[in-house]
């Protein structure tokens, strides 16, 4: 038996755009993507691309949409003001907004932001993925989102308490392409390729003590007095010095929950995953995009369940 869609999901990012048609028990009836991200699109872009994609997907023209991520930011389509921590992260469709320019019911989630103890910080999207852990069970977990702004979220009795956003990414990035570390780290290196010589980078990362700005020109002289044959892999230094001291940062929180649950794919994240182990917790990996989806159908659940027939 065929289901009919209950709602369009739609994760709209700064270089990305995700859709799902799905039945309201979550179930994909089809999707699409894009490049179509805030970063290339005017505000008055949004309904003409949401609706070409829509249309593509078979869509009926009645059929409600949920958005999260940066259509709501300032510069995005239509702004969500930000729900301040501690935010529970069921309910998030209580604060939706809705964009002008449409003729079908469209809500933008909003993100979240944190003021206390100056401890200034914002998400767009994430929120959205944590809201989605939360219907896994995750209602009192540690979280962390590698990436080039990789952020760590603590959720306790359903509620995000706090979060950090860490620029480990963009500085590993700057680093190796604009300081001294250009000459010495390749644009082609692997860190995986010698998982040893990261695993030593953390483990120096998380002694007490440890100062990152004293140690990371020594990855230029170990290259320089580094005899013929020896074993350098500059990469794998530079990303272990800095995920571990990024993990040093919030061992107590580790220490505390054992686990911490990766939300990403890839390279970077089995990274992650290898530091916290080395720092004495247990990586968890998660599927960010079901969590999204999860999320967000929540959300359209509590918007237009009274709605749904089968």
């Amino acid at each position: 038996m065929t289901t009919s869609p209950f709602a369009a999901l739609v994760d709209w990012g700064t270089s990305n755009l995700r859709i799902w048609l799905v039945d309201s028990r979550g179930t994909v009836i089809g999707e699409r993507q894009s490049a179509e991200g805030m970063g290339s699109l005017d505000k008055a872009a949004y309904p003409a691309v949401l609706e070409r994609h829509l249309t593509a997907l078979g869509a009926s023209t009645d059929l409600p949409v949920v958005i999260a991520g940066m259509a709501g930011a300032r510069t995005g389509w239509r702004e969500a003001p930000y729900v301040e921590t501690p935010a529970p992260l069921v309910g998030l469709s209580q604060h939706a907004v809705q964009p002008d320019g449409v003729s079908r019911r469209v809500y933008i989630l909003p993100g979240i932001c944190q003021r206390a103890n100056n401890a200034f910080d914002v998400m767009r999207g994430e929120e959205t993925q944590l809201a989605g852990a939360l219907e896994q069970g995750l209602d009192n977990a540690l979280f962390c989102l590698p990436g080039t702004h990789s952020k760590w979220a603590l959720v306790e009795d359903g509620q995000l308490r706090r979060f950090s956003t860490v620029m480990t990414g963009e500085l590993f990035n700057l680093i190796s392409r604009q300081s001294i570390l250009r000459l010495s780290v390749p644009e082609d290196g692997d860190p995986e390729a010698n998982p040893e010589i990261f695993d030593a980078a953390v483990d120096q990362a998380l002694q007490p003590g440890f100062a990152l700005t004293s140690v990371l020109f020594s990855i230029r002289a170990e290259g320089l007095l580094a005899g013929q044959g020896a074993k350098v892999n500059p990469e794998a230094r530079l990303s272990g010095l800095l995920i571990g001291a990024e993990i040093a940062a919030i061992r107590d929180d580790l220490r505390r929950h054992e686990r911490a649950h990766l939300i990403g794919t890839g390279k970077l994240t089995r990274l992650y995953g290898r530091a916290i182990a080395k720092a004495g917790g247990e990586p968890v990996q998660l599927d960010g995009g079901l969590l999204v989806r999860r999320g967000l159908l929540a959300c359209a659940l509590s918007l237009f369940d009274h709605e749904f027939k089968d």
